[in-house]
């Protein structure tokens, strides 16, 4: 599967180790590009979101059409499946998202750990 960040601050953040590791944290980093390495082996959403890897689950309110994937006890990877409908058949087709950045999103807040 393809990823893209269509944020070019987040895009930046992301492709700069350095940057991400001194704003994150290293644990953090390394957990966000496994799940990036997760994502990219899997030839659809869909196929990713059967595996249950980082327990994949569709967001919704202000979030609807997103999904997170956890990180960790609090943060979730928020990500943006490229795709016209959120049905089975289409999240099969589904072979690119879009990276919307970290999000703790428990108890009604939305606080973002990036962008």
């Amino acid at each position: 599967m393809q990823l893209e960040i269509s944020d070019n601050k987040l895009q930046k953040l992301i492709n700069d180790p350095n940057k991400l590791i001194k704003k994150i944290g290293l644990e953090m980093a390394r957990k966000i590009h496994q799940r990036f390495n997760e994502l990219r082996a899997s030839s659809n959403f869909k196929e990713y979101l059967d595996n249950g890897i980082g327990k994949p689950h569709p967001l919704t309110g202000d979030l609807d059409n997103l999904f997170g994937i956890s990180l960790n006890k609090n943060y979730r990877l928020i990500v943006e499946p490229l795709t016209d409908g959120l049905d089975d058949e289409s999240l099969r087709g589904c072979k690119k998202i879009d990276i919307k950045g970290v999000m703790d999103y428990h108890d009604g807040k939305h606080i973002w750990l990036i962008p």
